[in-house]
């Protein structure tokens, strides 16, 4: 019982500070050998800085102290120590490379250290099948990721990262950043047993989630934190969802009140039924002049509603009613969604937004385009005249049509984007995360910005985590959760604290005998 309860990774006083705002302050965490430990903390709290520091990503601030087994560690650590220590990490994004097989994937942190590159790969894949067949997986080794289904491609990243904690003697630790975000309840009973035979080995796992019900069926002790700082670690059987809410939030639920039934104007824009991999027949509307909010945890669908009302993701049913026309969004295309009068600003604007290989006027000028065409092809003057000016107009700093657009800061990289869109005029404009790495300044800048836009008549929805942003701007937020609407907030309910008490609430109760929506129900 003593070797059970020995930390395997103790980590004390690591505080880490980006710009002089303290992401981390003093933060104190310990993984017993065997434990499955769960790390909680809304969104900002400092978890995935912590987990970045684990893996060598950050360098904490002087005067934090890491153990592993025992031993003292310095800090930071050189990229890719994690492995020699035995520890292993499965990020939000898993980390796979579609292009490669199965079996290239699974080997792929192996092969970059080794220094015989000559292999047998009917050896590779005949070991790789030992390896499924030890977690009851049936993956072809040959396979391409890019085939997979999103199930196999997540228990695959977490069996090469148990195969890594395998192969480095002593008593590994695994960390799960969010990794039911994308699974079925299969999936989830399935990652569930894998986690439990782990800690039977002796192993430990570090889970870091928003479910509080996966929480805590799966861990045995929970660390929350909030504005950087531990609040406190309990027993996971001690602690009702109710307290760990109180933990995460800072404060004491309040009683629900009924939804807002207020009479509105005629809505500019309906979605009826909308549904897809994570969405289950969503339906609502959004109003001319209004900024509405959508949200709720990871995983609870509303990520999806941008990609798939403007066709970048295929939709499993529903309809969209926009300026006197309805389209089916089993159909939609980006092209039809522009000619529709829709703009979508997405959360990654480097890969989604913008053509990296282009300059910023391009980029801005991409969508009206077609009015600068000319006899003898594009009036390329004309439209760098107008691109000087529509940067001026949004603050793009500097105002340069012919810097690379990878140049400009995050903040004038976002303004550039809404300035490309804007000048569209659409009817409906969806942002999603539209401040994500944006200073302060220009965050007040592109705040006003949505604002302008409801005002000028747009119809505008922004999809985020980051409830602090929502209460500042929205007029309405729709709370998900399990793939549906699960809560209405407006007036006086619009507060931070507010919404995050209803995203947790919501996401860690699912509504008797409603059904979750089919995660394989799209591709």
């Amino acid at each position: 019982m003593a070797e059970r309860h020995a930390p395997v990774v103790s980590l004390r006083n690591v505080s880490k500070t980006f710009g002089g705002e303290r992401a981390l302050a003093n933060v104190d965490l310990t993984v017993a050998r065997g434990e499955i430990h769960g790390l909680l903390g809304e969104n900002g709290s400092g978890k995935s800085t912590l987990i970045r520091i684990l893996a060598g990503f950050h360098a904490p601030d002087r005067g934090g102290e890491l153990e592993v087994n025992g031993r003292r560690v310095k800090l930071p650590l050189a990229p890719g120590q994690f492995r020699a220590l035995g520890m292993a990490f499965v990020h939000q994004d898993l980390a796979l490379i579609p292009s490669l097989t199965v079996v290239e994937n699974l080997r792929i942190g192996e092969l970059g250290t080794r220094q015989n590159w000559r292999l047998s790969w009917a050896r590779e894949r005949s070991r790789a099948r030992r390896s499924f067949a030890a977690f009851d997986l049936d993956l072809d080794p040959a396979a391409n990721v890019a085939d997979l289904r999103p199930t196999d491609r997540a228990l695959l990243a977490i069996v090469r990262a148990v195969e890594e904690i395998r192969a480095v003697a002593g008593f590994g630790l695994l960390v799960l950043d969010e990794p039911t975000v994308f699974l079925p309840q299969s999936g989830k009973e399935r990652l569930f047993r894998l986690v439990r035979e782990i800690a039977a080995t002796r192993a430990s796992v570090l889970f870091v989630s928003h479910d509080l019900d996966e929480v805590r069926e799966i861990t045995d002790r929970v660390t929350v934190l909030r504005d950087g700082r531990v609040r406190e670690t309990v027993r996971t059987p001690d602690a009702t969802a109710e307290r760990l809410v109180e933990l995460i939030i800072g404060h004491q639920l309040q009683t629900l009140s009924a939804a807002s039934g207020a009479v509105r104007q005629r809505p500019a824009i309906s979605i009826r039924r909308l549904s897809g991999r994570l969405l289950g027949a969503a339906s609502f509307d959004v109003h001319e002049g209004e900024v509405l909010g959508v949200t709720g945890l990871l995983g609870a669908g509303f990520e999806e509603i941008p990609y798939h009302l403007v066709g970048a993701r295929r939709a499993a049913g529903g309809e969209l009613q926009i300026r006197g026309r309805s389209y089916a969004l089993t159909a939609m295309t980006p092209a039809r969604a522009i000619l529709a009068g829709i703009a979508l600003l997405p959360a990654d604007r480097q890969r989604d937004g913008t053509v990296g290989s282009l300059s910023v006027g391009d980029n801005v000028m991409l969508p009206v385009i077609d009015r600068y065409k000319g006899r003898w092809g594009l009036q390329r003057r004309r439209m760098r005249t107008e691109a000087v000016r529509v940067l001026h107009r949004f603050d793009v700093r500097p105002p340069e049509p012919e810097m690379p657009f990878q140049a400009l800061s995050g903040g004038n990289q976002q303004k550039a984007l809404l300035a490309k869109w804007l000048q569209t005029r659409p009817a409906l404009l969806l942002l999603h995360e539209p401040t994500q790495g944006v200073d302060i300044g220009a965050r007040r800048q592109i705040f006003r910005r949505i604002r302008s836009a409801a005002v000028d008549g747009a119809a505008v929805v922004c999809v985020s985590s980051d409830y602090e942003q929502l209460a500042m701007i929205c007029d309405r937020v729709l709370v998900f959760a399990h793939g549906r609407i699960g809560r209405e907030l407006e007036g006086a309910e619009l507060t931070k604290a507010r919404i995050t008490e209803q995203c947790y609430r919501l996401g860690d109760v699912r509504p008797a005998g409603d059904a979750a929506p089919d995660p394989q129900g799209s591709r």
